[in-house]
């Protein structure tokens, strides 16, 4: 739904005076998700590079597996893991 453009800027002057009292961010769940969103679409990045360099094309063969996980968690103790393995197993 979008305010007229008065309504939306009296709106968004109110909600950073808000969040400046009270000195807390207002970040709504679609925001939330977005940044999670954008979280894993990095640590995937990340992951692809990290495979190809460590175990060259060979690394990128579990990438399509990795890439339907989630959780964000899951996917940085993954990359965290890259240093200390020796083998894609």
């Amino acid at each position: 739904m979008r305010l007229p453009e008065d309504l939306e800027n009296s709106f968004w002057q109110e909600l950073t005076q808000y969040e400046e009292d009270k000195k807390m961010p207002y970040i709504t769940s679609v925001e939330r998700r977005g940044i999670e969103q954008g979280k894993r679409e990095v640590l995937i990045k990340s992951l692809e590079v990290c495979l190809e360099l460590k175990f060259g094309s060979e690394g990128l063969t579990i990438l399509p597996e990795i890439a339907q996980i989630q959780n964000v968690e899951i996917l940085s103790a993954i990359l965290a893991s890259i240093k200390t393995v020796n083998g894609i197993e």
